[in-house]
């Protein structure tokens, strides 16, 4: 039987990830992130299962190999957070689920672009108020808008979709060469910065992609741009992006991911007092809107990352390799 270690594990998601119909797994759960300090936890555990913001540093791994870990399982897409290099050096397998639900991110994205540019936050919380006055909040269509998609995988490609149904105009910056397609434009990125009325982000986080949007982007852009980012938090400098919001050349800002999010998303701190004046500067400004990495949060994505991750798991308990494997 495999004993597996879930990290980051939170109650919603719990009931999706059921070893009832996987008598060759054993699931035990912690709420706490996966780190250096909470990794004594894996002493007799044969694999951890890890979400976004939990550290697979080569220290981290050199201690799971120690302990017996064999397999790292990311409930998630990304990455970023697991030092291949090392995990490999260890024999370590490593395994992701690639794609859950791509629909449930682009609408994510759709919903923010539309909470920004027809002041949705503002106008919720004057009517809870009994104000009912419209000054301050004249928005503008997405209809006729220039879209700028950086990465055109598969939520790349949804968002394109949507978008298309809107009207707008869609420009795609891909390393990758695009199918011809008469309502797309493939572009290189310095062009799609300067002709989008609204960019998009939809990348890896790499050492290239890191701070993607600096100083030097923004000063590309259109003055009022709007900018969405659902990827990772590091592809935006976020230093850069306040500088941006108070010269007034960012005129929207839509985040469901933030650099420093690890130890701070997917947790209450409601009653804390706030430590990142970055954060707290951030969303200070009328014209931003942060959701929590939620873009993902919907059943049919939960149903997704559990029965991929599941399947994973259990080929390794069976003796195969993961079908998802790194």
């Amino acid at each position: 039987m495999l004993k597996v270690g879930f990290f980051s594990s939170q109650p919603y998601e719990r009931p999706f990830f059921s070893d009832e119909h996987h008598p060759q797994l054993s699931i035990v759960h912690f709420e706490q992130r996966l780190s250096a300090r909470t990794v004594t936890l894996c002493q007799g555990l044969d694999a951890v299962c890890v979400f976004v913001n939990d550290e697979l540093d080569r220290t981290v791994l050199e201690r799971l190999a120690v302990v017996g870990v064999r397999l790292v399982a990311l409930r998630c897409a990304g990455f970023n957070n697991v030092d291949l290099d090392a995990a490999r050096r260890l024999n370590i397998q490593v395994c992701r689920v690639p794609s859950y639900s791509p629909d449930a991110v682009a609408e994510h994205c759709v919903a923010l672009m539309l909470t920004l540019s027809r002041k949705i936050h503002k106008a919720y919380n004057r009517v809870r108020e009994d104000n009912f006055d419209l000054n301050g909040l004249l928005g503008f269509n997405l209809a006729g808008k220039t879209v700028g998609i950086v990465g055109f995988g598969q939520i790349g490609r949804s968002l394109a979709g949507i978008l298309s149904g809107f009207g707008c105009r869609l420009l795609v910056t891909d390393p990758a060469p695009l199918p011809n397609q008469a309502d797309i434009e493939q572009v290189e990125f310095d062009e799609l910065l300067t002709h989008s009325d609204i960019i998009s982000l939809h990348c890896p986080l790499t050492p290239d992609t890191h701070h993607l949007i600096d100083e030097s982007a923004f000063s590309r852009m259109k003055d009022g741009v709007m900018l969405i980012n659902t990827s990772r938090g590091a592809l935006v400098d976020t230093r850069a992006c306040i500088e941006a919001l108070k010269r007034r050349k960012l005129g929207y800002l839509g985040l469901d991911v933030y650099e420093q999010e690890a130890g701070m998303f997917f947790e209450d701190r409601s009653d804390d007092i706030p430590l990142d004046d970055v954060f707290a500067r951030l969303i200070s400004f009328p014209n931003v809107v942060v959701t929590g990495h939620q873009g993902f949060f919907t059943q049919e994505a939960l149903s997704e990352i559990a029965s991929t991750t599941l399947e994973n798991l259990a080929a390794f308990a069976e003796g195969a390799p993961p079908k998802h494997g790194l």
